[in-house]
């Protein structure tokens, strides 16, 4: 079956999981385009540069954004990341489909550049298990988790105008529809409106 390289976008709450899932759709893909993220926060044990992400300081960071090398870039808490729209391109006009994962703002901005951009969000089984999941992770202050749990009851409400929704409630089962919400896109090609679930 022909595939059409197409541009993906997956947002969700953090803790929901989302990196998890990709990186389970990527393993099975290997062929998915990975673009790699920009960012102004310093790396954690383990990252590496350009390969985690871009590390920047906050004027590198500047300088690429008035010059409009982004396809989307957000403040989230303290830092800024983004997506230069070079790594995009490159990915796609070497035939490869792309997945983003980035927030809501970023979908928005991706969309308005991209119309043809599938979004999908990832939903938690409830807020509950969402806000155990981020509490397990034991990274964050009170302070910092009250910031994130703030954002993602934003970010929840905002879920309806994606595309497709898929709720992780179990790991495997998300993972092959997100898997399988790729395939049909690329096999179907057209713009998102002309493609049904």
């Amino acid at each position: 079956m022909e595939r059409t390289p197409r541009l993906f976008v997956v947002s969700g709450p953090a803790g929901v999981g989302k990196g998890t899932l990709v990186s389970r759709v990527r393993a099975a893909r290997p062929e998915l385009g990975l673009t790699v993220s920009a960012t102004t926060r310093d790396p954690r044990p383990g990252e590496v540069d350009g390969v985690s992400y871009h590390f920047m300081t906050e004027d590198e960071f500047q300088s690429h954004v008035d010059a409009g090398d982004f396809l989307e870039w957000a403040q989230v808490h303290d830092h800024r990341y983004g997506t230069l729209r070079s790594e995009v391109d490159r990915c796609l006009d070497a035939g490869r489909s792309v997945v983003l994962e980035i927030d809501v703002q970023g979908g928005a901005n991706v969309k308005r550049l991209y119309p043809d951009v599938v979004r999908i969000f990832i939903l938690p089984p409830s807020w509950e298990v969402l806000e155990s999941r981020l509490r397990g992770r034991g990274t964050e202050s009170e302070d910092s988790l009250r910031l994130r749990l703030a954002d993602a009851r934003k970010e929840l409400e905002l879920a309806p105008t994606y595309d497709v929704r898929i709720t992780n409630d179990d790991l495997d089962a998300a993972a092959r529809e997100l898997a399988e919400t790729i395939e049909s896109h690329e096999i179907q090609g057209g713009t998102t409106t002309h493609v049904h679930h």
